[in-house]
């Protein structure tokens, strides 16, 4: 697949998913009275999330791999599973696929009920630094699984879009309260320009990065045999 194609089709991904998982943000928080996250909106944020990356990375995983986030992009390229060329084409489509979604989800929400617009932010009491831990974690948790399910080719490619939504419904489950659960410098990045919500955003950055940084490599080190082929 050439690679303006399978960047158009990242491109594409990500705006949905910012799209539906900011929208999910949104939506849930309507009508909510003063306790942020109650459970319900827990699960709902959740659900969207993971069946959102589940459903997209199904749509584009032949076309582009399915990556839908800059982070695993860059661990990919990191670890070779990715030529730098194609992930830096990758990585500005689903940055820019992630602005264009927040300014469409901007243009749907009724303005009284936009808030911040889904961006994520550290819960109460939440230290950058903790906040920079959980990122980092939940990054790796899912960097993991993607590396065992979808890119290492003794993986359950079939299933591993289900697998890999799961796993950001999981992580999304523990993390919604602490830091949002963004996991994705993309999905952080739309709501956080079309909002104007910049606190603490590096943490959005730094946490996931170098998650997936570590997790590639983890899992390249110990677990991929020698030679050991995947996609590319």
């Amino acid at each position: 697949m050439p690679t303006w194609r399978a960047a158009l089709a990242e491109g594409v991904a990500t705006l949905l998913f910012v799209f539906l998982g900011a929208g999910a943000v949104v939506v849930s928080g309507m009508g909510v009275g003063e306790e942020p996250f109650p459970p319900a909106r827990i699960i709902a944020i959740a659900l969207a999330h993971g069946f959102g990356i589940a459903l997209l990375g199904a749509a584009t995983g032949h076309i582009s791999g399915g990556f839908i986030n800059p982070a695993i992009t860059c661990a990919a390229a990191l670890t070779r599973r990715l030529p730098v060329g194609r992930a830096a084409a990758f990585i500005g489509a689903q940055l820019v696929g992630g602005i264009l979604g927040a300014y469409l989800l901007l243009l749907v929400i009724p303005p009284a009920a936009r808030g911040s617009l889904g961006a994520t932010t550290l819960g109460p009491g939440v230290s950058t630094g903790v906040g920079l831990l959980a990122e980092g974690v939940f990054t790796f948790a899912l960097t993991f699984v993607i590396y065992a399910t979808a890119i290492d080719a003794r993986g359950p490619r079939a299933i591993a879009p289900m697998v890999i939504g799961l796993t950001v419904l999981a992580d999304a489950l523990a993390g919604v309260p602490l830091t949002g659960a963004s996991m994705n410098p993309a999905r952080s990045l739309g709501p956080a320009v079309a909002a104007g919500v910049w606190a603490d955003h590096w943490v959005y950055w730094v946490g996931p990065l170098v998650g997936a940084a570590l997790a590639g490599l983890v899992y390249e080190t110990f677990f991929t045999p020698k030679g050991g082929g995947g996609r590319g």
